[in-house]
């Protein structure tokens, strides 16, 4: 994670400061909260706290509130974020196949044994 996307996702500000900066009520960041649309921290006195990454996200629900969206429907445009990011992600962690497994191992053979081109051909045709 970089350092900017580090910085961001502390949770450092109570609620106080949320409400200042979202111009929502406490009651209505508790109602995202108890809905799932952002997960505040606690400190070690039980509040919460917000990181700027939150901030974020509850204008952002606010945003899609005055569009008309409900509730419902920003559960779905999350979810459906959610499930493109663990989708790309996957992607990024493909797993190896058999072949490339097989693949890797022959020309590791190889280049262990300093077979030479002709004999590696003559190596792969015979299904190794």
């Amino acid at each position: 994670m970089k350092e900017k996307e580090l910085r961001r996702s502390l949770a450092v500000l109570p609620i106080g400061t949320v409400m200042k900066l979202t111009d929502l009520t406490a009651r209505q960041i508790r109602y995202y909260e108890e809905q799932g649309l952002v997960i505040p921290a606690r400190n070690e006195g039980n509040r919460r706290m917000y990181s700027l990454n939150d901030i974020d996200k509850l204008l952002e629900v606010k945003d899609y509130l005055a569009e008309g969206i409900n509730m419902a429907g920003i559960k779905r445009i999350y979810e459906e974020r959610a499930q493109e990011e663990a989708e790309k992600q996957a992607k990024r962690e493909k797993s190896l196949t058999d072949a490339d497994v097989r693949r890797i191992l022959h020309d590791e053979f190889v280049a262990v044994s300093g077979l030479s081109k002709q004999n590696q051909f003559s190596f792969r045709n015979n299904g190794l």
